[in-house]
């Protein structure tokens, strides 16, 4: 049996942190996941109305902006021994929101909450520079399994081991790939260092005394799927305005900033970011300036949608390789 399942990465950006919303599965332990629920073609007519059903029913949330993300299909997705239920396979699906304090009231009535995906991606936060955890513990537990001895039954790669790390995990003289967000973790999973790799009865992380901690768990294949979300919305970043469906109708060039490198997980060198925003003709300002910074009134800008006409990419190209 098949059945079809719908889940929703629903980001936001505040304090200046990455948020993801999550609801509680007490039936499932503690783990927080991403909204879902199955498609019933009874009830909805497309995938993308069944997917915002459950996520208004499960967070209050009326959802907007919404970009279809990926199938995840794989055998034992939820468990690696064989289900009692039908197998899942589910259609992500990636949201850009901006908080309120009237939607924040609404999803806290639900019991959802907004949560830092650097929560359950400690690796992937580079705006202070290297995360302590991966010099620390990420670097040295794939160091030993790079030459450790491959299972018999490992399916074939097309790279080694070594060039599989070397590439997502490559910190050579700082470099940082922040779009192999989900390359990284599957290798994490892989190498059975993260607790879902247990969870799932993975050989290579039941050998281990104990694991690393590496961010928190998520419920079935949620992490994952949060993963690819993250990769797909900071490749999305250079060539797609959609910073933008994260920030208020004006904003200082500082926010704007601030936003881009929260989700791209890099610091910015300001006037950089400045020139390259100037350049890209993509926002303009409305004569009005904000005081909230406590300091001189700084400018307001806004999105200038008229560019959306006029140029087939509308990116920031703010890194990666």
């Amino acid at each position: 049996m098949l059945e079809i399942g719908l889940n929703a990465v629903i980001v936001s950006v505040a304090d200046p942190q990455p948020q993801v919303l999550t609801i509680p599965m007490p039936e499932e332990g503690e783990q927080p996941a991403l909204p879902f629920g199955p498609f019933d073609p009874t009830r909805h007519r497309t995938f993308e109305i069944g997917l915002r059903e459950w996520v208004e029913e499960q967070t209050a949330l009326k959802l907007g902006w919404v970009e279809q993300l990926y199938t995840f299909g794989d055998r034992g997705r939820h468990h690696i021994t064989p289900e009692a239920g039908p197998h899942v396979v589910s259609v992500g699906y990636l949201a850009l929101a901006r908080q309120t304090a009237r939607s924040d009231e609404a999803i806290a009535r639900q019991q959802a909450r907004w949560q830092s995906w650097y929560s359950f991606f400690p690796w992937e936060d580079w705006r202070n520079g290297m995360p302590e955890v991966v010099e620390r513990e990420i670097l040295p537990a794939l160091e030993s399994w790079m030459v450790s001895p491959v299972p018999d039954n490992a399916p074939p790669r097309m790279r080694t081991r070594e060039d599989r790390v070397h590439q997502a995990f490559d910190v050579t003289d700082g470099i940082w790939n922040e779009e192999r967000a989900l390359d990284r973790y599957e290798l994490l999973y892989e190498a059975g260092l993260v607790e879902e790799a247990r969870r799932d009865g993975r050989p290579a992380a039941l050998e281990r005394d104990t694991l690393p901690s590496l961010g928190r768990p998520m419920l079935y294949d949620h992490r994952r799927i949060l993963a690819t979300a993250i990769s797909r919305l900071r490749t999305k970043l250079k060539y797609r305005p959609v910073v933008f469906e994260l920030m208020a109708h004006s904003f200082t060039l500082t926010e704007l900033q601030r936003c881009v490198e929260a989700i791209s997980g890099r610091h910015l060198h300001k006037q950089n970011f400045r020139r390259l925003v100037e350049g890209t003709e993509l926002v303009e300002p409305t004569g009005e300036t904000s005081t909230a910074t406590g300091g001189r009134p700084a400018a307001l800008f806004r999105f200038r949608h008229e560019v959306l006409k006029e140029r087939p990419a509308l990116g920031l190209r703010v890194g990666g390789r």
